[in-house]
């Protein structure tokens, strides 16, 4: 089909000239029409060189009409040449293609009427270039010429490079390459043709290899981000790896990791591997390692953890790898028959950096420098004397004392030398001022002021274990566990411990040993301890409570790791109990623990999904809802927030409605339940876990948060808070705090309730002094109620944790790693607060605990190469994303100086103030192993 013409010539002449001679011509005024006239004469009179150009151009075409061919080739060539050395400014076409313009269509028919030849080639280059200028009504044309001339050349003398006719050509054939690509349809094997008559030839393979031309060209010219979308585009982003050199890596490295939160899978995970490979070709060990853990490939890791040959360096990858809390069992060979141990032990120094041993005394350390060792009183956190509070007998002593326990415990973690209870006198220790199950939380405390400090913990723990008291032994049992989180031993003390608790005839004993285990082994995926466990959670004649919490034991040791056998258990547990026991409160947390084992595996559920949706109880609903939204924690996926939300706009009629039950005929009879709502407080706790792996949509979903809390139903108003707390764990974005302020003082106190624990999460380590203020206004507010005071001081508790030392929140380095077992602990905590009146403000508030493994030092700590600490000026400011900018950014903003250790808030960043040293790390943040700077003397004695 013959192109139509368009005329929408290129003039000369101004658009708006015309215009004003149509209207000079209605209005019969002549002298408006003279006017014109004169200036569209002027118009045409060019400039003597562009007339010359014109001129040319139009005698070269000529040329190619005639007969003689001789003429063709050194026409064709004076024309390219043309093309090619216009220039031209940025906002105007050049001009040869703006006189040649007119004649395109003339030379298309020119060109359907030459022989192949290597002319015909070389006049198909040509009309390549020119077809950018009609790229509106003849779209492809530039890609369908480019690959005609290809075909039309001999192999032996391949086309010149897209590159040669310039930047915007490459740029057009790109668009026009991802374009094509999407319109070619595929079946199952090759590729299908389609009957269009303006088809452009070559096969996908040919549109493959130009576009690998073009993103080389892109690579060579700053343009990293459109040569990884062009290639994306193509399918074929994974053979980047073979076109970057050491100037280009980092900026495509950082591109792709961005993008990977706003792709949908399988994508996200192939850019990550893409850049894990870039970085591994280049020998940068910690960004591929980091990138490993993303994608979370034991075989991955262990290649990445044994790339490099220098020792330091793995020490380096060490500490990262127990930050993320790697099992230890991923980075040994695997040993063939007979011969287990022995070759595969990792040398003595790199097991120190892997179990995490060091972190108890630099942890201290820590505080010793920034002038915190000194424990806190419970006064020094409430203030009580700037609350403006009557005093009143109502207050309960014993919800004091015990919201007392809590707050002292997450105030002085890890520091082991709080009041109450570490240093406490004999026989005066706290534990003795609660009752009951608050002596269990009282003695679990100290393990929670002992954290990470494995040796001194245990001997302080143990002389509890030998109590008479039930609950006070059930207390250092769950203690034990505390202490033991994120730390591995030789002696494997928990285990040894709580192993034979398990068995136990009293509850208190047994669930306590069983979660005691849950914490200490969390992400460890170890297999010992799953057979200790497994059996209490097929076992149908134990309770719900001890099965529930025996299978979140094992649903925080096997995290993100999609166990198939644990996950059958659970599932037949579910399918095989009782429908009044599906019914309590407790069945959340099995299923939790199942959907604990899939964090972070996104489609790796489907089949687990497929069988929980058999199941006949209304559980199953819950189950669905958990699993999918654990699947994709922390991904940003767009199209699980949508669904989540279509859980949430469903209204649940509380009436009893009639089930397939076959054991009673009656109508509603109050055997009948009513349908469980509770999966639609999930689903919005769900949102905030699979949005808040993303800045930006974790800012969209509050907006969210704010329709489901005006128009939701109970359940999910009751859910909004805790969900906002999740978006933002240790991280009190002002208006996030302003919206929980509102909540806090909520008709439903349920609502009030939970945001005044989020209130805590947001805050929690960070001391924020706005926060601390409203929640001692809160203090003041409900000093009548004691549910509500209570949760105020734990809040308060969390937002002093650590003295202002430690995070919750689940991303680290750089937050572009989502730590599993971090998440665990936060859900597990968000899950006793769907139904806070059934556990926290119950017998079970020693649920609280459940924040452990998430808790974590926001330190930087330098060290030297013999992993002794060295201090060394360094900038801290507020995190800033430079990737995609020209030049080098400045990384960080309003920074300012400080030596090492410091302390580093949720959204920043450090880097060193001088190149003294040379850091190991890509981020510094934890433990960060530092190299002298060779060539840095040299320069300071210059300055002498």
């Amino acid at each position: 089909m013959m192109p139509t013409k368009v005329t929408i010539p290129v003039s000369s002449k101004d658009p708006s000239k015309k215009k004003e001679e149509e209207e000079a011509k209605q209005n019969g005024d002549t002298t408006a029409a003279k006017k014109a006239k004169d200036e569209e004469k002027q118009a045409e009179d060019l400039s003597e060189e562009d007339l010359q150009l014109k001129n040319e151009l139009e005698m070269l075409i000529e040329r190619l009409r005639e007969p003689n061919t001789e003429l063709y080739r050194p026409a064709l060539e004076t024309l390219r040449t043309l093309i090619r050395t216009s220039t031209s400014s940025m906002t105007s076409v050049p001009k040869p293609l703006k006189f040649l313009h007119p004649h395109y269509p003339g030379l298309q028919a020119l060109y359907e009427t030459w022989s192949p030849s290597e002319d015909k080639s070389l006049f198909a280059d040509i009309l390549s270039v020119l077809a950018m200028t009609y790229s509106d009504t003849q779209p492809r044309g530039t890609l369908r010429y480019r690959l005609l001339s290809a075909s039309l050349r001999p192999a032996s003398a391949p086309l010149s490079e897209p590159g040669s006719w310039g930047h915007e050509y490459v740029r057009h054939l790109a668009a026009e390459l991802g374009e094509e690509y999407s319109l070619r349809e595929f079946d199952e094997e090759g590729v299908e043709k389609t009957s269009e008559e303006n088809k452009v030839p070559g096969t996908v393979d040919d549109l493959r290899k130009l576009a690998l031309e073009c993103a080389t060209f892109l690579l060579q010219h700053n343009a990293e981000p459109d040569a990884v979308d062009l290639l994306e585009e193509l399918e074929i982003v994974d053979r980047i790896v073979d076109i970057v050199d050491e100037n280009t890596y980092e900026r495509v490295c950082q591109y792709m990791i961005r993008c990977v939160n706003l792709l949908p899978p399988p994508d996200d995970m192939s850019f990550l591997r893409t850049a894990h490979a870039i970085y591994a070709k280049h020998h940068k060990f910690p960004q591929a390692l980091s990138l490993s853990i993303r994608i979370g490939e034991p075989e991955l890791i262990r290649k990445d953890f044994n790339a490099p040959a220098n020792p330091t360096m793995k020490k380096q990858l060490a500490f990262l790898l127990a930050r993320a809390q790697v099992p230890k069992e991923w980075l040994e060979t695997p040993a063939e028959d007979g011969m287990d141990d022995g070759e595969s032990e990792l040398p003595e120094d790199l097991v120190d950096c892997l179990s995490n041993t060091r972190l108890s005394t630099q942890f201290k350390e820590f505080g010793k420098e920034l002038n915190v060792l000194e424990p806190k009183s419970l006064e020094d956190v409430y203030k009580s004397h700037l609350e403006n509070t009557r005093p009143t007998t109502t207050v309960d002593s014993a919800k004091a004392n015990l919201a007392g326990t809590f707050v002292n415990a997450f105030v002085n973690a890890g520091f082991g030398n709080d009041k109450l209870m570490a240093k406490a006198e004999e026989g005066n220790s706290w534990v003795y001022k609660n009752k009951d199950h608050g002596m269990l939380s009282a003695a679990a405390s100290l393990g929670l002021s002992l954290l990470w400090d494995t040796d001194e913990g245990l001997s302080q723990v143990d002389k509890y274990t030998y109590s008479s008291e039930e609950y006070i032994k059930a207390g250092a049992l769950l203690a034990t566990g505390i202490l033991n989180s994120g730390v591995r031993t030789e002696a494997d003390a928990a285990l040894a411990l709580l192993g034979e608790y398990v068995e136990n005839k009293s509850v208190p004993l047994k669930t306590s040993a069983i979660v005691g285990l849950g914490l200490a082994y969390a992400g460890s995926q170890r297999e010992d301890v799953m057979q200790l466990l497994l059996p209490y959670v097929a076992d149908d004649s134990l309770s719900m409570e001890i099965a529930s919490l025996t299978s979140l034991a094992l649903g925080f040791i096997f995290v993100g790791s999609g166990n198939g056998e644990i996950a059958s258990t659970i599932l037949q547990t579910l399918m095989e109990r009782e429908d009044k026991q599906l019914d309590e409160k407790w069945a959340r947390y099995m299923v939790l623990g199942l959907a604990l084992l899939y964090l972070g595996l996104q489609d790796a559920s489907d089949a687990t999904i497929a069988t929980l949706k058999a199941i006949e109880h209304q559980i199953s609903q819950l189950a669905v809802v958990m699993v999918d939204m654990c699947s994709f924690a922390g991904t940003g996926n767009v199209l699980k927030v949508q669904e989540l939300l279509h859980y949430c706009d469903e209204h649940i009629e509380k009436a009893p409605k009639e089930k397939k039950d076959d054991k009673d005929e009656k109508d509603a009879t109050p055997e009948e339940p009513p349908k469980d709502d509770t999966f639609q407080a999930f689903a919005v706790i769900g949102i905030a876990l699979v949005a808040m792996g993303e800045e930006i949509g974790s800012e969209m979903s509050l907006r969210q948060f704010n329709h489901l809390m005006h128009y939701g139903e109970p359940i999910i108003r009751k859910a909004v808070p805790l969900a906002l707390g999740l978006v933002s764990a240790s991280n009190p974005q002002l208006p996030i705090m302003d919206t929980l302020s509102k909540y806090s003082h909520d008709s439903d106190l349920q609502v009030a309730l939970n945001a005044i624990f989020a209130m805590g999460l947001i805050g929690a380590g960070t001391n924020n002094a706005r926060l601390a203020q409203m929640l001692r206004q809160l203090a003041g507010y409900y000093y009548k109620e004691p549910d509500c005071l209570f949760m105020v001081r734990i809040a308060q508790g969390l937002v002093h944790m650590g003295k202002g030392t430690l995070t919750i929140n689940p991303f680290f380095n750089d937050r572009s790693i989502m730590s599993r077992t971090a998440v665990a602990g936060l859900l597990a905590t968000l899950t006793a607060f769907t139904e806070a009146k059934g556990f926290i403000l119950d017998k079970y508030h020693w649920m609280l605990y459940f924040l452990v493994p998430s808790m974590y030092p926001r330190f930087l700590i330098t060290l030297d190469e013999e992993l002794n600490n060295i201090s060394v000026s360094v900038r801290v400011g507020q995190a800033v994303d430079v990737v995609g900018q020209a030049g080098k950014p400045r990384t960080i903003s309003g920074f300012q100086t400080h030596s090492t250790p410091v302390r580093l808030g949720t959204t920043e960043r450090a880097e060193l103030a001088t190149e003294e040293y040379i850091p190991y790390a890509h981020v510094l943040e934890g433990f960060v192993i530092l190299r002298k700077n060779p060539g840095w003397e040299n320069e300071d004695k210059m300055d002498i």
